[in-house]
């Protein structure tokens, strides 16, 4: 059965094409599409002809249903085609090759969040998150320990989630973090957390699946917003859960049925459609993260530059293990809040807007929002694909102004 009920079995992106390079410069195994093949092709069905090769959105609330209801489309909030050639094609991209991973996605980033976990957990257990992540999560903590789950918190950065693992049911893991991007060793944290019986979720956000696959670090669940640089045009709501096809993501399914957490067909083809351009958008904002990030760490005055993909910055060693790219956020600190806005202020070619990912560069200073242990002067930068020389010039043109 395809995703549209027409054409036959999905092929996988470009099997047995010739290879490419990765998002991170890694070369495509042998006899395995490189990621820019695969994510151009990803979750495509069969060519049929006078067909559309991403078929448009089906609108739908209902199908066609004669007799029992068998068959994979019934009703809108459960399945719908678009969703399906979306799902394939994220789990494509998330652990290409794998037989038995399901992905479903979701109306937000924080629905898919949610449904992992308050489809996992129950009064009386315990779930470990990071202190030092998304800016939504304080609020995730206060209704978790209103139904009587105990919440435990520890940074991301030095693995500290480790020493409060015992006796949790589940650990949330955010790599690299948002704001601070810290990195912790899913590896380790795994294996640590399967050894006591713990499920494992990583936040997949920051690096999308060109830069890092959770799965095949043995996490059970690898969630993201499709808001961000996944899509990457600023223009779309979206979330996702990905794992082994299992009782797990069972209750995943079943908790988005049941809350209705559901993306609408136009944003899932939107969202599908733009997937095209995934590895040309990730290896420019990406390389342009890093030339930004060097710059900054240039500038004559310290403004603690963190990006995982320098050198020398605090994270790099375990980023380099087990990232194929660095993403395209950097964040750094500015004095006071003054001398922030001033810098925010005098930018040019950078957006002030909040998320990430998309392709025209974006800041704000995050302490605005609150729920970010952030100083007052932080900045997150999240770069764009402008040239990068025109955007360095700009970062550095709005710092000397505003240092005035």
């Amino acid at each position: 059965m395809s995703g549209d009920g027409r054409g036959g079995e999905r092929r996988s992106a470009g099997r047995g094409a010739p290879g490419g390079r990765g998002a991170g410069g890694v070369s495509a195994a042998a006899g395995g599409p490189g990621d820019g093949t695969r994510a151009v092709r990803a979750g495509l069905p069969e060519p049929v002809k006078h067909e559309p090769t991403l078929p448009g959105p089906v609108f739908a609330a209902h199908f066609h249903l004669p007799g029992d209801p068998t068959g994979p489309y019934t009703y809108g909030r459960d399945e719908n085609p678009t969703w399906t050639h979306l799902e394939r094609a994220i789990g494509e991209l998330e652990a290409p090759d794998e037989d038995g991973v399901e992905t479903l996605v979701f109306a937000s980033g924080m629905a898919a969040v949610s449904s992992v976990l308050f489809s996992r957990l129950r009064a009386g257990d315990a779930v470990v998150l990071p202190s030092d992540g998304y800016q939504a999560l304080p609020l995730v903590r206060d209704q978790l320990a209103a139904y009587g789950i105990e919440v435990r918190t520890a940074p991301t950065g030095g693995d500290a989630q480790l020493d409060v693992l015992d006796g949790a049911r589940l650990l949330w893991l955010e790599t690299p973090s948002n704001p601070g991007l810290d990195v912790c060793d899913i590896r380790r944290l795994v294996g640590a957390a399967h050894a006591r019986g713990a499920l494992v979720a990583v936040d997949n956000t920051l690096a999308t699946p060109l830069g890092q696959r959770p799965l095949e670090l043995g996490a059970d669940f690898s969630v993201a917003s499709g808001t961000k640089q996944l899509t990457g045009h600023g223009d779309i709501l979206l979330g996702y859960v990905c794992g082994r096809a299992g009782e797990a993501m069972t209750a995943v399914r079943r908790w988005r049925k049941i809350v209705g957490a559901v993306p609408g067909p136009m944003e899932a083809w939107l969202a599908h459609r733009s997937l095209a351009t995934l590895q040309l958008r990730v290896l420019r904002q990406n390389t342009t993260a890093l030339a930004v990030a060097q710059a900054l760490r240039d500038w004559p005055e310290e403004l603690g530059v963190r990006y995982p993909g320098l050198p020398a910055d605090p994270a790099h060693p375990t980023a380099a293990r087990q990232m194929r790219g660095y993403g395209c956020v950097v964040s750094f600190t500015l004095p006071t809040r003054a001398r922030a806005d001033r810098f925010l202020d005098a930018l040019r070619l950078v957006d002030e807007a909040t998320s990430f990912g998309g392709v025209r560069s974006t800041a704000e200073r995050r302490g605005r929002w609150g729920g970010d242990a952030v100083p007052e002067g932080f900045i997150r930068l999240s770069v764009g694909a402008e040239d990068a020389e025109d955007l360095v010039a700009d970062v550095l043109r709005a710092l000397e102004e505003s240092a005035r």
